[in-house]
């Protein structure tokens, strides 16, 4: 339910610093504020205070007086939500934030729900939904490439390709219904060969975004890898190195590892979830039959698998896991990185291996010691290359939200339709309609076109003061 008529309050920062920030936006913000906060300057007004100006006062409850605090002051609609908004500066203790929210709240204020003035943002059309969504995602970006896909897409860089590719669209299709208008008289307004032009210009372009949220997602999320193997292969003993952290227990007994361990490590700006999985076996113990079952779990979600075998082990076995792990992962776009662990205890394995071992050009073999450490900086550049790889294949805009990925995909499906509607000679009509299902999930992305179901979605995931 939009409250727009409300002044709203919050705390904008999180429980632990030495300054905490409580936000207030709304019709009311400055004559609510008025009435609790009193200034240095007694002949100050806050009610006649100008934009982009911070005062210096206490915030006070009757004769009592609870804090010294900074307030700043935006005037609407130059502030983060289009309205008159303050932001009240204070000590961190949880007892002072409480007590001026209370203060705030009894004199008129209503406490902000999650995302609530980012949504008045975009309701007030400070920003549009993707720019939206982008708040939320610079706020839980924890890496350097994150960071730098949220900021690009809050900035309006994605807006700015969905609105162009939209408005062409719009000029067709007004084009196209001005011919209807005029059926009787066979009169085109709309060039054939020009909108075909124009369709598979915005189409080729929906697909390469749409082929971008392979990258984004693993920037957003992290790429997540699986370590699998037989028992006792060193599977945790990779971990533990990976991580440079004594993580998982690693033991001799085959079986140790009976659930799936995960931590991640940042590599190149790319955060890698690392899963270490039970090992493959055939087993009767109900709790290893478990862990077994996870891995299997784990592998379906991994976009990378780790398949770790020793160096010990014929070339026969080592390629018969590695072909059960290829046909569960196979059609499925999982990249293998096969690597033949523990090289410190037989080194002169590795040249026989290396022949036997069976590869396809899209895998990796490699040769590592997890307890020596050695080969782990080849399979860190190996892990690096996967993500490279798709990041060449989406230059420019980058997408990583779910939602904007699957519009495109219809997008994409609609123009198909439009496009084999020219070459058969489809009515306009149809045509037409194909166009504006187009128009219409290319403004679902921007919030041009929208519900309260995709509204309450999106900003329920937000923190209170955002």
């Amino acid at each position: 339910m939009i409250r727009s008529e409300d002044t709203i309050c919050a705390p904008a920062t999180a429980i632990g610093g030495a300054i905490a920030i409580i936000r207030v936006s709304g019709p009311k913000s400055l004559s609510i504020c008025e009435k609790i906060f009193y200034p240095l300057d007694k002949t100050t007004k806050l009610i006649n205070q100008k934009g982009y100006t911070i005062l210096f006062g206490e915030i006070r409850y009757g004769d009592e007086v609870i804090d010294e605090v900074l307030i700043s002051f935006f005037r609407s609609p130059h502030s983060y939500t289009g309205e008159d908004s303050v932001e009240i500066s204070c000590h961190a203790s949880s007892y002072i934030v409480k007590k001026i929210l209370e203060l705030l709240i009894s004199n008129g204020a209503i406490a902000a729900r999650p995302g609530e003035f980012t949504q008045r943002a975009f309701l007030n059309g400070r920003i549009d939904l993707s720019q939206a969504e982008a708040v939320a995602d610079l706020i839980a970006s924890t890496t350097k490439n994150a960071h730098a896909v949220a900021l690009n897409q809050m900035r309006g860089g994605f807006s700015a390709e969905i609105s162009r590719l939209r408005s062409e669209l719009l000029h067709f299709a007004s084009l196209i219904e001005l011919e209807l208008d005029f059926g009787e008289e066979e009169v085109e307004f709309a060039d054939r060969k020009e909108l075909k032009k124009i369709i598979i210009n915005v189409k080729e372009l929906a697909d390469r975004l749409a082929i971008s949220f392979l990258i984004g997602n693993v920037v957003k999320n992290g790429l997540p890898v699986a370590i699998v193997g037989k028992p006792n292969s060193g599977k945790s003993t990779l971990l533990n190195a990976l991580l440079m952290d004594e993580k998982a227990i690693v033991s001799e007994i085959p079986g140790t590892t009976r659930d799936t361990i995960e931590d991640t490590i940042v590599i190149d700006g790319i955060e890698y979830r690392f899963i270490d999985t039970a090992g493959l076996r055939e087993t009767s113990d109900v709790i290893e039959s478990l862990g077994i079952k996870k891995t299997h779990e784990k592998i379906s979600q991994a976009s990378v698998i780790l398949l770790v075998d020793e160096i010990s082990d014929s070339a026969e076995s080592i390629n018969k896991r590695t072909d059960a792990i290829r046909e569960s992962i196979s059609g499925t776009g999982k990249r293998l990185i096969i690597l033949i662990n523990k090289t410190d205890l037989a080194p002169s394995n590795q040249s026989k291996l290396t022949k036997e071992i069976r590869h396809f050009d899209d895998e990796t073999l490699l040769f590592i010691s997890a307890k020596k450490k050695s080969g782990l900086d080849e399979l860190r550049l190996r892990l690096s290359e996967v993500v490279m790889k798709d990041k060449l294949n989406s230059e420019g805009v980058i997408i990583t939200n779910i939602r904007h990925y699957e519009s495109l995909m219809n997008v994409s499906e609609s123009l198909d339709r439009v496009l084999s509607g020219l070459d058969h000679n489809v009515p306009e009509d149809f045509i037409a309609i194909d166009i504006r299902q187009t128009i219409h999930y290319l403004g679902e992305i921007t919030g041009e076109i929208t519900s309260d179901e995709i509204l309450g979605n999106i900003f329920k995931n937000f923190c209170i003061g955002k």
